[in-house]
């Protein structure tokens, strides 16, 4: 039985049930589960290892719900620099059918890298095309070497341009092979109890890339096995247009049609829901992961987070691919979400509220990406730090140039001044990052790894 004290921090902010923020705040850990939270002296005074984080802001681990790791590989590619999305794609798409497992694996690394140095410590990852033999198992062996939770989605794509689709024939697949696989994956990797570090999802690409039929598919047996489901959804007008000249529905009625609502199904982006379609996803349970950098980058738009968060609907905050952000930089993501909601408050503040328009806070942010991102998860054991949760958390020293003049209100600060990688990062009682350092990678070796396999795709 191992046990680790944490005392002294400036502040513990917990995101319970009563958001308490407490000074001179510690936690009391044993074998990777908080047993006591509350003032330093109020808890034991010694443990097999104590930490003394004097001038640290310690939080909840941030809670990524959206990403593709993979893309790290196709950042900055200059012929997708400045189309949207559909064309984004057409233009990624050949580059990415050269990866191989190896490719899959290398850039799984990057991106957890890059997400636990700036505060990470459950990430949820989209994987939905597997060229030249690849296949999520390599995205789960890199996880599992890097120490952070993850939520790792069979994706798939089905309907090639043969069929009507978007993607190329070539990185389609089967629909039999993905139900196929999909079971595999589940029986193989898929934990449920409390603590988990690996827990599989289904997740269909989009509604432009799949069939009906494999929506649900997919559905039933994630249902069988008590698993998520998450997809693309109502991201941009070209995809709007896409469903209802296909299907004949707008892309949420589409989701309805095929099994695809309900408390375990979460959708990346619905930039363009209305107000009946964010009822249906707080009637139902959807959960929506929010990725701002993104649609600001492929001109997507403004997420009604405003809407979608008094509706009652769990928002989580995602960073989603690398080459559409380019960034895996959590922290900073948390910052954007805030400050894009405050930009479409200021153009269509009057409409939103009446006289006054609405502020999104730091604090509701920050929940955002910590509860927030626990619940669009599904998950009741991270996202707060309170007894009988999950030890994962993240410390930031204050006492850096960044924060100078911002101590009066250190929770606040972290999002409105510059983003900063963090000091700590526990998952579980174990370090990732320590004293600023990765603990679970060699990053200099990693990353001249990571451009050389990089290069090798750009140049065919």
């Amino acid at each position: 039985m191992s046990t680790l004290l944490i005392k002294n921090t400036c502040l513990l902010a917990t995101m319970d049930s009563a958001r308490r923020e407490i000074s001179n705040g510690g936690m009391f850990i044993e074998d990777g589960f908080i047993k006591q939270v509350g003032k330093s002296e109020e808890l034991p005074g010694s443990a097999d290892e104590v930490l003394d984080l004097t001038d640290h802001l310690v939080i909840p681990g941030l809670i990524n719900t959206h990403h593709h790791f993979y893309q790290t590989l196709t950042r900055s590619v200059p012929a997708a620099q400045d189309v949207n999305l559909f064309h984004w794609l057409k233009t990624l798409y050949p580059i990415w059918a050269r990866m191989t497992p190896e490719d899959i694996y290398i850039s799984t690394k990057t991106a957890l890298a890059e997400l636990a140095l700036s505060g990470c410590t459950t990430a949820s990852d989209h994987l939905y095309l597997f060229p030249n033999g690849s296949r999520l198992d390599d995205e789960i062996t890199a996880g599992q070497e890097m120490g952070i939770r993850l939520h790792a989605s069979r994706g798939s794509m089905s309907l090639g341009e043969s069929k009507g689709g978007l993607p190329p024939d070539s990185v389609v697949d089967d629909e039999d092979e993905i139900i196929r696989d999909s079971q595999r994956l589940i029986e193989t990797y898929h934990d449920s109890h409390p603590g988990s570090m690996t827990q599989i999802v289904l997740a269909p690409c989009s509604p432009f890339s799949v069939t009906g039929e494999l929506m649900k598919r997919s559905a039933e047996l994630a249902r069988q096995y008590g698993v998520h489901l998450h997809t693309h959804l109502a991201e941009t007008k070209d995809e709007e247009r896409f469903c209802q000249e296909k299907f004949g529905y707008r892309p949420v009625a589409y989701m309805q049609s095929v099994d695809w609502v309900g408390d375990d199904v979460w959708f990346a982006h619905s930039v363009h829901v209305s107000k009946e379609e964010i009822d249906v996803y707080a009637d139902t349970g959807c959960g929506v992961a929010h990725c701002p950098s993104s649609n600001m980058r492929l001109a997507s738009g403004i997420a009604p987070i405003w809407e979608l968060l008094g509706a009652g609907v769990n928002v989580g905050i995602g960073v989603d691919g690398s080459a559409s952000n380019d960034s895996s930089h959590l922290l900073a993501e948390a910052r954007q979400a805030m400050l894009l909601a405050r930009v479409r408050a200021g153009v269509e503040g009057a409409s939103l509220s009446g006289s006054e328009s609405p502020i999104l806070t730091a604090r509701q942010t920050l929940e955002m990406a910590t509860i927030g991102g626990a619940a669009v998860l599904g998950r009741t054991d991270i996202g707060s730090l309170e007894p009988g949760k999950c030890a994962d958390f993240v410390a930031i020293n204050l006492n850096k140039l960044d924060f100078a003049g911002a101590l009066h209100d250190p929770l606040a600060a972290l999002l409105f001044c510059n983003p900063v990688n963090v000091d700590v990062n526990v998952v579980g009682g174990k370090y990732i990052v320590k004293d600023r350092n990765l603990q679970t990678l060699d990053l200099p070796i990693h990353i001249e790894k990571h451009n050389q396999a990089a290069a090798r795709l750009l140049e065919g």
